[in-house]
This record gives structure tokens, C-alpha cells and sequence, in this order.
């Protein structure tokens, strides 16, 4: 009997080890696959392993490199399974070019040892002398690598000065993003930068429309660019609304299409005035924060995003598999949060509450999160 042919799906070592190996090289590489690459579209197990702990890590807002991604495989009981360290250094060895920064950093360390170790070999140098330059030569270097470090006080009160005197010139003025709605905006001062707002109700009374009208009147009025994560509704159903809400027509004549000319006129002139509106909208169903963070990252580097609005809170997907779907919501909290402070803009989630807290008299609520 003729043995049976083995038949093993297209992939390559190769691609994926240079893939691997580029992300642990240069740090800010990840921005670029985290969207579309996942730990399973990986063949080789251990690859999607490793892949998993970049992820992770970069969820987390720590530096990807050989020395983080070891630690998190060996938190992860994974390390001996991919081959240890050494797979690791063995992956970057074989990235043809590696990054221009991290070369750079090298050829200065190198610099650095030589002018060292010249001074030790000096029998005239003074031991003191030589040990106080090579700290300060190190961590002169270190410092230039440094995401953020500690800001003195003066530094901030100068910032909080130029900040305060600009209000105090403007006084009466919106400090920050409007919702268009006077006695909300009265009361935030406008959406402000870094904070999450939550606007929770309970089903169908309205919490889409309202933020859908809010991100037009920041859009359109003030021609702030806004991001729109709709996990509800499709962009098409979101348009109609838009149209409508711009037009003043009647929702349900355009739907049937029984519009009389002067309306078809209005809605004309709204496609119109929408059209150079900056508000962009993503209908993708069950996205992750990371994906969301990803995207609108994107979004502020092209477009100069002032404003991000997630309809709504309860249909995002955990990047974690945790114990409770109360855990997984904190985390998506969490993590739009982080969004906002990381890109320096207002997030306004919305929140689908129980039909039971009718019962306690809560019919909706806008709650600005302390940061």
C-alpha cells in the first residue's frame, strides 16, 4: 500500500524569522503589523509564541527587545519551548540590516568604552576623576534612550504659566473640544485633553445619536478632525444619520425614498457640506483596543486627530482571555484611558447600562473619569 503523501501548508522559516527579528531590532516596528498580524498566522508554534509576548508587551507600553521579550516568554512558561535566550539573539543575527538607531547607539557605546578604557590604561589619571566620567559618559548615553524621564517642577509651572496665561487671555473661550451643547460644554469647560468621558443609558434611548452629534458638531462646526469606532453600527447607517441630523429632513421619507424636492434639495446641499468634514469612521465589528489604539494612533500622525469616540464600551474584545466579562470591561476601560493620555485628546466611550437600573432611577449619566 502506497504510503500516504504528507502535505504541509505554504509557509517560510525565513520570512517569519526576519519578521521576529526586525521587531525585536527596532522597537517602533510593531506599530506597523500589530493591526493586521496575529500569533496564529504564524506556521512555526513557537514563532506565534514569541510574536504573542511582543504584543503583549507592546499592549502594555513597555520597550520590545531581546532582554523584555525573554522575561515576559519566561512569565509566560514559554521561554524553554522556543529555544531559550539564545533563539532569541539568533533571530536578530539574522536580520540582514538592523536598525539605524540602534547602530547608532552602538557605534556611541563603543566610542565611549575606548575613551574608558584609554583613561584606565593612563597611570597619571586620577581613579576618581576616571570613575566619575565613565558614570557620567554611560548615563549621559542612557538618558538619550529614555522614553520619558522625571520633569523637574519649574519645567511644569512653566508649561502650566504659558497654558494659564493663554486662558486668561481668552477668557470666555472653549478650553477644550465642544459638544456643541452649551450647558455640557458650561460644565466640562469642553471635552478635555487625556480624559476618558463614559456616557452610559440604557438601551434605545438615544446614547448613539447623541455622541453621533456631538463628533458632527466638533467635525463640522469646528473643524476638528474626530475618529469614530462604531462596533454597532455600520458606517452606511451612521451616514444616514449624519445626513439626516444635516439635512433636517424627515429619516423615514429618505429611507422609503419618498423625499419631495425641496428635501431632496436640502439633502443635496448636506452631502455637500459633509463631504470636506474631518470625521473619519471605523465599522469594524469587536475590535481591541489594541487595534483601536493602532488605527488611532495612525489617525493623529495623518490627520492631526483632536477627539476619539467608541460606540460603545461592552462590544470591544479583550486581548486577554480573563476570568469574567466585568474583568475584560475594566480592562477596555483601562485601556481607552491610556489611549487618551498616549495621544493627548479627549476618548468619549459610551456605556450600555442594564434596563435594571430603572429601577433605581438612572436613565443616563456622562461621567468624566479622573486621570
Amino acid at each position: 500500500m502506497a504510503e500516504l503523501a504528507v502535505k504541509i501548508p505554504p509557509h517560510s522559516d525565513t520570512a517569519e524569522e526576519s519578521i521576529l527579528g526586525a521587531l525585536l531590532l527596532d522597537r517602533d516596528a510593531v506599530v506597523a503589523v500589530v493591526e493586521f498580524l496575529r500569533p496564529d498566522h504564524f506556521y512555526n508554534q513557537k514563532h506565534g509564541s514569541i510574536f504573542e509576548a511582543i504584543v503583549e508587551l507592546y499592549q502594555e507600553r513597555e520597550p520590545v527587545d531581546v532582554v523584555s521579550v525573554t522575561e515576559k516568554l519566561k512569565k509566560n512558561k514559554a521561554l524553554k519551548d522556543i529555544g531559550g535566550s539564545a533563539y532569541l539573539a539568533e533571530l536578530v543575527n539574522k536580520v540582514p540590516t538592523a536598525a539605524h538607531k540602534d547602530s547608532y547607539t552602538k557605534r556611541q557605546l563603543i566610542g565611549a568604552a575606548a575613551k574608558i578604557s584609554d583613561m584606565a590604561f593612563d597611570d597619571s589619571g586620577d581613579v576618581r576623576q576616571i570613575l566619575d566620567t565613565a558614570e557620567s559618559t554611560v548615563f549621559s548615553l542612557a538618558q538619550q534612550h529614555l522614553k520619558q524621564v522625571f520633569v523637574p517642577v519649574k519645567d511644569i509651572l512653566a508649561e502650566s504659566f504659558d497654558r494659564l496665561d493663554e486662558l486668561h487671555k481668552t477668557a470666555g473661550s472653549m478650553r477644550g473640544v465642544p459638544t456643541g451643547y452649551h450647558d455640557l460644554d458650561d460644565t466640562l469647560a469642553g471635552m478635555q485633553d487625556s480624559n476618558l468621558l463614559i456616557l452610559a443609558a440604557r438601551p434605545g434611548v438615544g446614547k448613539t445619536a447623541l455622541a453621533l452629534n456631538i463628533a458632527q458638531n466638533a467635525a463640522f462646526k469646528y473643524r476638528l478632525p474626530v475618529g469614530f469606532f462604531s462596533l454597532e453600527m455600520s458606517k452606511e447607517e451612521l451616514m444616514d444619520r449624519l445626513l439626516v441630523s444635516q439635512a433636517e429632513i424627515d429619516a423615514w421619507k429618505m429611507k422609503t425614498g419618498r423625499l419631495d424636492e425641496d428635501e431632496f434639495s436640502k439633502l443635496s446641499d448636506a452631502m455637500g457640506e459633509l463631504y470636506e468634514t474631518p470625521l473619519y469612521i471605523d465599522d469594524t465589528p469587536g475590535m481591541t483596543i489594541l487595534e483601536m489604539r493602532t488605527k488611532a494612533r495612525r489617525l493623529q500622525a495623518e490627520h492631526g486627530l483632536k477627539m476619539v469616540v467608541v460606540d460603545y464600551l461592552q462590544l470591544a474584545q479583550s486581548t486577554r482571555n480573563l476570568e469574567n466579562r466585568v474583568q475584560e470591561v475594566s480592562e477596555i476601560s483601562q485601556g481607552l484611558k491610556n489611549l487618551a493620555r498616549e495621544l493627548k485628546i479627549p476618548v468619549l466611550a459610551l456605556s450600555q447600562l442594564s434596563r435594571q437600573v430603572e429601577a433605581r432611577g438612572i436613565t443616563a449619566a456622562v461621567h468624566q473619569t479622573p486621570l
